[in-house]
């Protein structure tokens, strides 16, 4: 077991000392695998560079291939509930992983070459730290994967899904108000239909300040979504920015 970014530090905020096994659940067999896609990156857990222990990690955000076979091991209990690199909450019956290097979020196959079994998870985590480990699993997918009780194993990874960068994603752009007060009623309108971040942009147009009120970053498959949702509210479905 053992190594998200978050295991890196000891902290008082974890009710155990020790890594422990979670209570094996049967509902992991029949769990579906998490359906890869491209996410905008996340804001948390992708700086350029970051220090554990004395030694220095880079992020490779652009990263469009990757393959590489090492150690994988898990983690279990004792951080379930508490935040991943880029701020979800850990939950050891879901199938995730933390990785050094791989921008987050990713989605990435696993599989044992002990047994071949393979399984997709989505990397939202840093780790592990130690010099032999090529990554780290949640329970559930140590379980699927048939090392959990063994707590290692050989594998192989395969990227499958790389988070969108910065030219790849786009904005929706929904009203523009001169007055604040109607921009930040439209924001807290929107931020009740949708789970991507609502915000105001303030433009000066004609000596005037337009307030426009804006979601994301989004994938292209989620803007369609988005205004779809927008006009079955019968709000305009915006316009969509670069």
């Amino acid at each position: 077991m053992v190594v998200g970014l978050m295991q890196a530090c000891t902290s008082s905020r974890y009710q155990q000392a020790v890594d422990s096994t979670p209570k094996y659940l049967d509902k992991i067999q029949r769990l579906s695998e998490p359906q890869p896609k491209r996410e905008p990156i996340s804001r948390r857990g992708n700086a350029s560079s970051y220090e554990v222990w004395g030694k220095t990690y880079h992020v490779q955000k652009t990263l469009k291939q990757y393959q590489a076979t090492g150690l994988a091991s898990w983690y279990g209990q004792k951080f379930h509930g508490h935040d991943t690199s880029n701020g979800e909450k850990f939950d050891v019956y879901k199938f995730t992983a933390a990785h050094k290097s791989l921008p987050l979020p990713s989605y990435v196959k696993v599989t044992n070459t002990e047994n071949q079994k393979s399984l997709t998870v989505r990397v939202n985590d840093r780790g592990p730290f130690h010099e032999d480990r090529l990554i780290d699993l949640s329970y559930a997918a140590a379980v699927r994967l048939g090392f959990a009780d063994k707590g290692t194993a050989k594998v192989n990874i395969e990227l499958i899904a790389p988070p969108l960068t910065d030219g790849e994603y786009q904005h929706l752009q929904v009203a523009a108000f001169q007055a604040e007060d109607s921009a930040l009623k439209m924001k807290k309108n929107l931020a009740s239909l949708v789970s991507e971040p609502v915000y105001i942009s303030q433009h000066q147009q004609n000596n005037k300040t337009l307030h426009k009120v804006r979601i994301g970053p989004l994938s292209p498959t989620r803007v369609d979504e988005i205004q779809n949702t927008l006009r079955q509210q019968k709000l305009p479905s915006g316009l969509i920015l670069p």
